[in-house]
């Protein structure tokens, strides 16, 4: 892999040459130059899948501060609470438009040349088609950021921008004409072309079936808005090869280091806290006890199953419809997703091989005791938070916050795996899971599809089971009609809506006095009028967040965003959020769209550098250029 990187920097250079020169010609012949001849297109897949990857700096500012947030995978505070960062945009903007498309369309230029010339080799067509699949994925990932892009952008000219409907349009056109282009006879000339494919290693049945399964995921996306369309598009795709199982994942290799493929969630001063939302989807999901999952040493911890925790009111929020607000859970849950226990290792935990101790510079991972203490800073309540679970919503605490000791501290929550922090995984773009779960919401939608809606759900789950290593616990996890906390089961068949409140015990945690709460299951207002929590669709959608965690972080944001499913939690407002001023003390126990961020603002040296092409593609994104302006085919209100 050191060998192939340092390949990469070379042909970088040779990219960086190529592409500041309007001819072949002006490309001078030396060790980091070449001419049309010798510039070959698996070197520019090869440079834009890898600058896609994201090295660290990049992903520290996309994927985990935007994504993870926005996504709900972690709570870190910008885009859930409509806030943005015009540097960490314009990084990832620029690099888009310099780099990542740029690499793409070039690569796809020098193809057509070498075809139209005769000078091509014998899998050069194919390369041409693998190229516009990814470029397809890419012009994916800036449109669902930003809103409106060109579709004939970024090759060395200032280009018309396209309203999102038009890009879709293109970009399932795109996947359509290439994945029936692939001629999947033609054979690679040896290993070091497959090298360059770091997905993928060049077999075009692997390519192809990718490019169908991108169509299914984008087709899916126009559900809401343009339902014929989508239809027509996503039962084309399926009833083609695409991704069935983990062999045929979408998924590139992370390196230690610091380079393109160095993993994206290693920035050590980042949690990667177990979120809210994941959380309260997560207990009491599957009927699992457990007990089942944890080893003996833990089994005292466990609590009863209708047991809240710790109520502390002058010091944890009430001010969300978090369900889980106001209380520390003491424990562990009685039953939980099993999945939880592969993902997120439990604090104090030190012996399990998983716990992840970052940051190296401190010891806060391992620092379980903290405290509560009043206006004048003296301790009321000392906590040991080893051996417990819980996940707070992000928001303003304010003075609750102050007190508090606990909700913020790195040692005191569920931290995703090592295995995900150490670049040793595999990055995944797109697993057989998200097939299985689109299969199922298309049949949910009567769309002609090869399975039953219910064999897809339960093939979704059972392919995330078997990443998770938790396949042992799947029958019983298949027929639960169990509820999480925010009313949903599992079972395909059981669709019974779950009752308005259920009776749980807690204690004082002042007190240690006993008593019992209604705990209300959350009202999503923005699925379907907050009528339903337990519908097939909402079950599909619970289970592809669990399964898309912790890689997808966009997917599961542009599912909410598209649908207003799962339920999101409103941050807190103990305070007022200056970045979101349509959530009031007034309305923090409804949803909205207005009360999370729908995309990026556009950076803003697009505006002063191509004030007309900034013009162009404001004028065509339906609204003002802000964080909280729903995309085409996301939710309107």
């Amino acid at each position: 892999m050191k060998k192939i990187l340092r390949n990469i920097g070379l042909m970088g250079g040779v990219l960086v040459t190529f592409l500041s020169c309007s001819n072949f010609e002006e490309v001078n012949v030396d060790p980091t130059a070449a001419n049309a001849d010798q510039v070959q297109i698996e070197y520019f897949i090869n440079s834009s899948i890898g600058g896609a990857q994201q090295d660290p700096n990049i992903a520290e500012r996309v994927f985990v501060l935007y994504w993870d947030d926005a996504g709900r995978m972690t709570r870190v505070g910008t885009l859930s609470e409509g806030s943005s960062n015009d540097d960490w945009t314009s990084q990832y903007y620029n690099n888009y438009v310099s780099s990542w498309l740029r690499n793409i369309n070039a690569g796809i230029k020098i193809a057509d040349e070498q075809l139209e010339a005769g000078k091509a080799r014998p899998y050069t067509a194919n390369l041409k088609q693998v190229a516009r699949i990814w470029r397809a994925y890419m012009m994916s990932e800036m449109s669902d950021n930003f809103g409106p892009i060109p579709v004939n952008g970024f090759q060395g000219s200032n280009p018309e921008y396209s309203d999102l409907k038009e890009v879709y349009y293109y970009m399932l056109q795109e996947l359509a004409e290439a994945t029936t282009a692939l001629d999947l006879s033609v054979g690679n000339a040896d290993n070091s072309l497959k090298k360059l494919d770091p997905a993928y290693g060049y077999d075009y049945v692997k390519w192809k079936k990718y490019g169908n399964s991108l169509r299914m995921r984008l087709a899916m996306r126009l559900s809401e808005v343009d339902a014929a369309k989508a239809k027509q598009e996503f039962e084309a795709a399926v009833a083609d090869l695409y991704i069935k199982d983990a062999s045929d994942n979408f998924a590139v290799q992370e390196v230690a280091g610091y380079n393109d493929y160095t993993g994206v969630m290693t920035r050590e001063w980042w949690d990667h806290e177990i979120s809210a939302t994941l959380n309260n989807l997560m207990i009491g999901l599957g009927g699992v006890p457990s007990a089942n999952m944890l080893s003996a040493d833990k089994l005292s911890y466990i609590k009863p199953a209708n047991y809240m925790g710790l109520k502390f009111e002058n010091h944890f929020t009430s001010m969300t419809n978090d369900p889980s607000a106001g209380f520390f859970f003491d424990g562990l849950h009685n039953t939980m997703d099993p999945r939880a226990y592969d993902l997120y290792a439990i604090p104090g935990d030190f012996n399990n091989p998983q716990f992840n101790t970052y940051p190296s510079w401190t010891n806060g991972a391992k620092t379980t005791k903290r405290t509560l203490v009043d206006a004048d800073n003296k301790v009321v309540k000392e906590i040991d938070a080893a051996y417990s679970w819980n996940a707070y919503v992000g928001g303003n605490w304010g003075s609750k916050g102050v007190k508090n000791n606990i909700y913020a501290y790195t040692g005191t929550l569920p931290r995703l795996a090592d295995k995900y922090r150490n670049s040793s995984n595999k990055r995944i773009f797109f697993a057989s899971w998200e097939s299985y779960f689109l299969i199922a919401e298309a049949a949910v939608r009567g769309w002609s599809v090869p399975m039953s809606g219910q064999s897809a759900y339960e093939q979704g789950i059972a392919a995330s089971f078997a990443y998770n290593n938790v396949s042992g616990q799947l029958s019983t996890y298949l027929t639960s009609q169990d509820y999480n906390r925010v009313g949903t089961s599992v079972s395909w068949g059981h669709t019974a809506e779950p009752p308005a409140t259920v009776v749980m015990t807690y204690k004082d945690g002042y007190t240690n006095a006993t008593g019992t709460y209604n705990m209300k299951y959350p009202v999503n207002n923005i699925y379907k009028n907050g009528t339903v929590k337990n519908d097939l669709l909402t079950k599909i959608i619970t289970q592809k967040f669990i399964a898309q965690t912790p890689w997808l972080p966009l997917e599961t944001w542009s599912d909410h965003r598209r649908l207003g499913l799962p339920f999101f939690e409103n941050p807190a407002i103990e305070t007022p959020l200056t970045d979101m001023p349509a959530l009031t003390s007034g309305n923090y126990m409804t949803n909205s769209v207005k009360f999370y961020g729908q995309r990026l603002k556009y950076p803003s040296n697009f505006g002063s550098n191509i004030p007309g092409g900034y013009q162009q593609a404001v004028g065509k994104l339906g609204g003002p250029d802000s964080v909280f302006t729903p995309l085409w085919w996301a939710k309107q209100q």
